[in-house]
């Protein structure tokens, strides 16, 4: 098998969409009109997602497996994981749902369901291939979600999640789980790097600022030097270490803008900023506005 890690064989590189902090509960998404790109998802995202190939093949890693898929395939993914997918055929028939946390939380019985059926947190289970009846049946089910999103209403919400519901109930019924591939060392080192910037990223407080913010800091605790680690990211994600993580540290400094009323001091404080100017300079360098008129920007009229 191919190795899934070989990422820089392909032209383009399209990184998720980190949007947890927008708002939005849930999308269905025709995968035919998105393109079909190479990424990696490397920070934890807000929502989680189902995505049903019916058509086309690439190499998708989760977490430490890697996988071959080639159509009639169901992928449950978890908002925490660490997930990549490189391209082999030119095109994926199929489709994909977005949903938040929140979204899970006002829905009890799609709650109950997801817990019961362990699809997005075992991950051994997180990858179904379907038998050809339940392609066509979960294919119907996500047309009718494409419709009911398109009339809108105050029950579109409740009517995908009983969709939702039904979906995953399908899956199961006929459900081959199949074994995952081993993945090389470099994607190896790349998942442990990223997990431990999640690690780091997520722990952040105004008791626990960041507390490993350079390259030589990351290496260390990998046991990588640092040149070796910085040209490991560049070939598989096209970015240095550098990059990665202030990426990641105006991510959780817009996420937290947004979702709580800290003072900024506090927020620079928390990114490993013992200044609040040089903050606000980190900030506005890298996003062309300072935090303040970010918060704003967002902010919900009276």
């Amino acid at each position: 098998m191919a190795d899934i890690s070989q990422l820089q064989d392909f032209p383009t590189r399209t990184p998720v969409t980190r949007d947890y902090f927008q708002n939005w509960n849930i999308k269905v998404v025709n995968a035919e009109e998105i393109a079909c790109d190479n990424y990696i998802s490397p920070n934890r995202r807000d929502f989680y997602k189902i995505l049903f190939i019916r058509e086309g093949s690439g190499l998708f890693s989760l977490g430490m497996n890697s996988y071959h898929i080639d159509g009639n395939t169901i992928l449950f993914l978890h908002p925490n994981e660490i997930i990549s997918w490189r391209s082999i055929s030119s095109s994926l028939v199929g489709h994909y749902c977005l949903f938040k946390k929140r979204y899970v939380e006002e829905y009890p019985l799609l709650k109950l369901t997801m817990e019961k059926h362990q699809l997005f947190s075992d991950t051994s289970r997180s990858v179904i291939r379907l038998q050809p009846d339940s392609v066509e049946v979960i294919n119907s089910l996500y047309m009718q979600m494409h419709e009911q999103a398109g009339k809108g209403g105050a029950l579109v919400e409740e009517a995908i999640a009983a969709y939702l519901q039904l979906i995953i109930i399908e899956s199961v019924k006929t459900a081959d789980f199949p074994g995952p591939d081993g993945v090389s060392d470099e994607y190896g080192h790349i998942h442990h790097f990223f997990q431990l910037l999640e690690a780091e990223a997520s722990q952040i407080n105004q008791q626990r600022p960041m507390r490993i913010k350079t390259v030589k800091e990351f290496a260390d605790s990998l046991d990588l030097s640092p040149n070796y680690l910085n040209a490991l990211l560049k070939k598989h994600t096209g970015q240095n270490v550098s990059t990665h993580i202030k990426n990641r540290l105006l991510e959780e400094s817009k996420a937290l803008l947004l979702q709580t009323d800290w003072p900024l001091h506090e927020i620079g404080i928390s990114m490993g900023f013992a200044e609040h100017p040089n903050f606000t300079q980190f900030f506005k360098k890298n996003l062309g506005i300072t935090p303040s008129e970010f918060r704003k920007s967002y902010a919900v009229p009276a």
